[in-house]
């Protein structure tokens, strides 16, 4: 059974999402939040496997909770609930950790797909989405953040440095082993590897990542 926490202050967009999940065999909606600063104390109370996580809420915010829930020694896994016009705070959100992001108007076997994916720590953006997103809303860096980014990078080894920058252009792991001739394994291998030494939680922090270096494919 997924336990799962629904965020949003509006509350007939919380009763919605809460009747659609009910319906769903393998989830438990716990507790319904109003805000960010309730759904940290509720998520301390319940222990949600994931939570499902508005941005713009009164008092603390979406992005801020997200951030707090990713501090605590067994976190749950966050998913932001946005509109592309809120991009930004998107972009804000992964960084902190968040599991990724959907929209308000997913369809509900979609959204239900997504929370399962959450629960097994797998990020809810398909390579598409991920394309879409580092496109539409990053913006180049300053020096500093370009820098930290490049000394992480390099301390991963070749083959693990032309991975992290091809996860960084949104490819799948099949799409990553055809252009570098290497099995589906070994790219998972390689992956996991890059994970562990970058201390990331998922390969939305690596693209994000690889984005702040300002790298292409020789860099």
């Amino acid at each position: 059974m997924i336990r799962v926490l629904v965020a949003d202050d509006d509350p007939v967009v919380r009763f919605g999402l809460a009747m659609m999940l009910r319906g769903a065999a393998d989830l438990r909606v716990v507790a319904e939040a109003g805000d960010g600063a309730e759904a940290v104390a509720l998520a301390a109370r319940h222990n949600p496997d994931v939570v499902l996580m508005d941005i713009r809420m009164p008092g603390t915010d979406g992005l801020t909770a997200t951030e707090t829930l990713r501090r605590r020694p067994s976190p749950p896994h966050v998913v932001v609930l946005t509109t592309f016009d809120a991009d930004a705070h998107v972009l804000r959100a992964l960084r902190v950790g968040a599991a990724g992001f959907l929209l308000k108007d997913t369809p509900p076997d979609e959204l239900v797909d997504a929370i399962r994916l959450a629960a097994q720590g797998r990020p809810v953006l398909s390579p598409e989405v991920t394309r879409r997103l580092i496109n539409r809303v990053t913006e180049p860096g300053p020096d500093a953040r370009r820098d930290n980014a490049r000394r992480r990078l390099a301390q991963l080894a070749e083959r693990e440095r032309a991975v992290a920058l091809a996860v960084g252009t949104g490819s799948s792991n099949a799409e990553i082993a055809a252009a570098h001739h290497i099995s589906l394994a070994t790219v998972k291998t390689h992956v996991s590897a890059i994970l562990t030494k970058l201390d990331l939680n998922n390969r939305v922090q690596v693209a994000l990542l690889v984005h702040d270096a300002d790298l292409d494919h020789t860099g």
